[in-house]
């Protein structure tokens, strides 16, 4: 699994590490029922402390995008139960993001617009 890690960006590590699991299980990089890395291997590959590691997982796993235990390891899930439904958590992270998109100046035909053909890239990934 290969990660790219910003050590110079405002947002966690453990963030970083639970955001491009997300992305790659939804691109198709990463399939289900695919075995990642130990806690201590992926700690060892990115240089960052076992405690971090264990912290994107423990988050990760909570989400229900993996399944951890000790024996056979972490591994990943199909889709996140849910029916369909938006969560609050998403409700509130589009929000956040339409509200940063309004102020950056970005049009609401073409944040739309994004948003559909993101979606759509997405959805042939898998």
């Amino acid at each position: 699994m290969l990660l790219e890690l910003d050590f110079s960006l405002d947002m966690p590590i453990y963030l970083q590490i639970r955001n491009q699991v997300v992305l790659g299980i939804a691109d198709g990089r990463l399939k289900v029922g695919e075995k990642l890395p130990t806690i201590r291997a992926l700690a060892n590959e990115t240089g960052i402390n076992m405690m971090t590691a264990s912290k994107a997982y423990a988050l990760l796993k909570q989400e229900g995008y993996i399944q951890a235990d000790r024996r056979s390891g972490a591994v990943v899930c199909g889709e996140k139960k849910g029916g369909g439904l938006v969560s609050d958590a998403l409700k509130h992270g589009l929000k956040l993001l339409i509200a940063e998109a309004a102020l950056s100046g970005v049009a609401r035909q073409d944040f739309l617009e994004l948003v559909t053909q993101l979606y759509h890239e997405t959805e042939g990934a898998k």
